[in-house]
């Protein structure tokens, strides 16, 4: 009997989301619960974006803009970018998925760094395509000489998440300028932007200044973050003009929907609520990261709104497991070759005293 789905189908492990709150709520009895999973914005959405998604909603009988076109006129406007270099997406999940559907030929690659963001390795796995990992350097950064090291003629994507998820580390520009000069033409790299707003380390990256220079230079970015909108599945992508059309033909009609497009547009107007997110992260990281050491952890540095902390000797998913109990829900890193490690977003000053008093409880410290 033939088998009901491809072999690399079969072999597909599902990404697991962190655990909502009122699951958490449900089975564990608690409540007042302090998600701390999912690098979500702790401020909430974006009031301005949330008064557009409340007037959308007026018209949701309505099939969407299929061309997103007042999304990508706003994205324009506010980056200075041609619209048709423009593809908005449900998440920047769906850019990486189509990235590697439209332009992964088979018998070619896809190229990133071992224990980087799980999406990339389940992409190139559902559509029957071979990854190639480089690994880590000094447990938790990219090695940019060790991925350029493993191109070959059959590498087509090359995906690269600056800051990397889920260790909040990164790479300078002139590390990446080097690497992009020694990349052919003819190979995609794709730059994953989703903490890039969060970023404050002198010597980071101009990715839009970069995609002059380097026209295979594919750049990712998210509402989800900086913005709040995570529940909307709101991403976007720049690539020359001729990528984009070829995204566009692969892309599902409408894969944007009403509300996520209006709440985008208004979200990019919203400079206050941008800063302020900002601000609460730059102030709390310093804080929870003190914190953490002071239990015992090892903090991985970070520019992005989490912190990776090994707690040496405490499995990953017992530590998880227990923290739940106390109303605290945290992202244990085992399936990123982490075992005693936990992600942790930078929450409020409330909800980073919550999680460290948590910690300290079941940690007997």
């Amino acid at each position: 009997m033939a088998p009901l789905v491809p072999p690399h189908v079969a072999s597909l492990q599902p990404y697991i989301p962190g655990k909502p709150i009122e699951e958490v709520e449900r089975e564990y009895g608690v409540s007042d619960v302090a998600k701390l999973a999912s690098n979500e914005n702790a401020l909430g959405p974006s009031p301005l974006a949330l008064r557009a998604a409340q007037d959308a909603c007026r018209s949701v009988h309505l099939y969407p803009d299929g061309s997103a076109w007042a999304l990508k006129a706003a994205l324009s406007g506010h980056f200075g970018i041609p619209p048709g270099e423009i593809l908005v997406s449900n998440g920047s999940n769906e850019l990486i998925e189509l990235l590697v559907r439209t332009f992964v030929l088979e018998g070619e690659e896809v190229l990133t760094s071992a224990q980087s963001f799980v999406a990339y390795k389940l992409a190139a796995h559902a559509h029957g395509r071979t990854l190639v990992e480089a690994p880590l350097k000094d447990r938790f950064h990219y090695d940019l000489d060790a991925i350029h090291a493993r191109l070959s003629p059959r590498t087509k994507v090359i995906f690269l998440a600056n800051p990397d998820n889920p260790t909040g580390t990164w790479f300078l520009e002139h590390e990446l300028v080097h690497f992009l000069g020694a990349v052919p033409r003819d190979t995609l790299v794709v730059l994953d932007e989703a903490y890039i707003e969060f970023v404050d380390v002198p010597g980071f990256q101009d990715s839009l200044e970069l995609r002059k220079r380097f026209p295979n230079l594919v750049v990712l970015r998210t509402f989800s973050k900086i913005y709040g909108l995570a529940g909307l599945r709101l991403g976007y992508a720049f690539a020359r003009p001729e990528l984009v059309a070829y995204l566009d033909r692969v892309r599902a009609p409408f894969n944007v929907n009403l509300v996520a497009q209006a709440a985008g547009a208004a979200a990019l107007d919203d400079e206050e609520h941008v800063v302020l997110s900002r601000e609460l992260v730059h102030a709390e990281r310093p804080f929870l990261e003190k914190g953490l050491r002071e239990l015992g952890a090892t903090v991985v540095p970070s520019q992005a709104n989490f912190l990776l902390a090994d707690f040496p000797g405490q499995p990953g998913m017992k530590l998880f497991d227990a923290l739940l109990r106390e109303a605290v829900v945290v992202r244990p890193v085992v399936g990123y070759g982490f075992p005693t490690a936990q992600r942790i977003t930078v929450g409020t000053r409330r909800e980073n005293e919550k999680v460290l008093a948590a910690l300290r409880k079941v940690l007997g410290r």
